[in-house]
């Protein structure tokens, strides 16, 4: 049985629906009156409630109060006719082990604002609701949902966009934690992608076979913070080589246009063109293995550096089993390289610490930004490599950073004091990161750092996490490139 929060803002979107805190399930059987249903409901106060059969206990429907006021108020229905004639029969259901972000997806994909929960063996669990999944300060959260699911077109849909990042300034005003501000704008932007990766489909013709959008990247770990560009994949089903280069050239006017799209919203093109549109990166399910079998059997410096991207991989729209099954091959194979895990660490060590042997911050030789740390290529970017690496190494399904560090921590050998401090400290940093860019100013300074503007605590605390960069670099050394 998982640790649970006490509220939905404490949660991570990878953590299970059994975790939120959610009222008594209510239901009643398909021959209960409508007037006996209204009376639960009401006495209840709830919104929701679901029609289950007496002895399996599996959910045969769902009455909302939409339904109350659609098909009883408005039809004048008979109060005393069984609630089976009034429920909406058939209800979208998911496994009370889904996640958070499954649950929110769903929601906009489908079109709904409750799903019915389920246990092990499929008998009802409850009824999550899309409030339940965004609490005050989600009141905002739950709007934009709402906006991004009304959006009509790509122009709607990048009004929307510049209104999540004006949303993170309110989140960090709030003095929101920076693991949840970033993973609250990593998932409305996944919903804002979902909506306009459907808006672009409907003009075109797409082959009739599994597929499925990938992203990588922050978006990958959900780490989205407002300066970030657009990197993703298509993974599809194709029975040999001929037939993915015909479905390939099917899907790339598609995968084009979207990023087109995405770029409008706010997320510029990836400079080093690894998106959907490119035929590289547009690939059967067993093109993908054999790019993942080349990176594990290479261990090229440069050509490892490349890869670290595409192993933060998560699948956003369409057939979601496709990504899992390769996220299942890769898990299974990367222990058994471990040349190639010495070549991840060995990447990582070009990182030079922004502390000098005194204690005191070292600058870069950025001449436009001079004084200047680069907190996302200095101060975040060993947690999350260190995180990648311990995930590859001890099958760490999960691609968050967070996530990975607290999954991998006793196999690494981890404590649970120093797990609490590299948390902290990785979350310091991207704090200062979002404060940075929510500032607005020049774009190309958007993750740099003066430390002596800022405040002493923050400055302090900033070169303490740094040094927890540092130990955390040395025990990768250790464990990978000692003897």
């Amino acid at each position: 049985m998982p640790v649970c929060a006490t509220s939905v803002d404490s949660l991570s979107p990878f953590a299970a629906l059994q975790c939120l805190p959610r009222d008594a399930a209510l239901a009643v059987p398909p021959s209960a009156s409508v007037r006996a249903t209204l009376a639960r409901l009401d006495a209840a106060m709830a919104d929701a409630i679901a029609v289950c059969d007496p002895a399996s206990g599996v959910p045969l429907g769902i009455v909302t109060l939409r339904d109350v006021l659609r098909r009883i108020a408005l039809a004048a229905a008979d109060l005393d006719a069984p609630v089976a004639g009034m429920m909406t029969a058939a209800p979208i259901c998911l496994p009370t082990s889904a996640t958070l972000h499954q649950a929110s997806v769903l929601m906009v994909r489908r079109g709904v604002r409750h799903l019915v929960l389920t246990d092990g063996d499929g008998r009802y669990a409850g009824i999550v609701s899309q409030a339940d999944l965004y609490q005050p300060p989600g009141a905002r959260a739950s709007a934009l949902v709402a906006a991004i699911r009304a959006a009509p077109d790509v122009p709607a849909l990048a009004a929307v966009a510049a209104e999540i990042r004006a949303f993170a300034g309110v989140l960090l005003a709030g003095r929101v934690g920076a693991q949840t501000i970033c993973q609250r704008i990593s998932a409305l932007n996944d919903l804002l992608t979902l909506q306009l990766v459907e808006r672009v489909a409907e003009g075109f013709e797409l082959p009739y076979v599994p597929w499925c959008w990938l992203v990588f990247g922050s978006e990958g770990r959900l780490e989205q913070t407002l300066a970030t560009d657009q990197d993703n994949g298509i993974v599809f089903q194709a029975a040999s080589a001929a037939e993915a280069d015909t479905l390939r050239a099917v899907f790339l006017p598609f995968a084009r246009a979207v990023n087109a799209a995405l770029d409008t919203c706010g997320f510029p093109l990836c400079k080093g063109g690894i998106m959907a549109g490119n035929p590289a990166w547009c690939l059967s399910l067993d093109e993908w293995r054999g790019a993942f079998a080349g990176w594990l059997a290479s261990a090229e410096p440069q050509a490892v550096l490349n890869s670290t991207i595409f192993f933060d991989f998560r699948p956003l729209y369409g057939q979601e089993a496709l990504a899992e099954e390769l996220r299942a091959w890769l898990l299974a194979r990367a222990p058994e390289h471990p040349i190639f895990l010495r070549a991840l660490a060995d990447s990582t060590m070009n990182w030079e610490s922004p502390l000098n042997w005194w204690q005191g911050f070292r600058y870069d030789d950025d001449k436009a930004h001079p004084h200047t740390i680069d907190l996302k290529r200095h101060g975040a970017r060993p947690f999350v490599d260190a995180a990648r690496i311990y995930a590859l190494a001890h099958g760490v399904p999960g691609t968050n950073t967070v996530e990975r560090l607290s999954a991998a921590a006793a196999p690494a050998g981890l404590q649970a004091h120093e797990l609490a401090a590299l948390i902290d400290a990785f979350q310091h940093i991207q704090r200062l990161r979002l404060e940075r860019q929510t500032g607005g100013g020049d774009a190309e300074a958007a993750n740099r750092v003066d430390p002596d503007r800022l405040h002493e605590l923050d400055r302090l605390i900033l070169k303490e996490s740094l040094k927890q960069a540092r130990g955390l670099q040395q025990r990768l050394a250790r464990a990978y490139l000692a003897g």
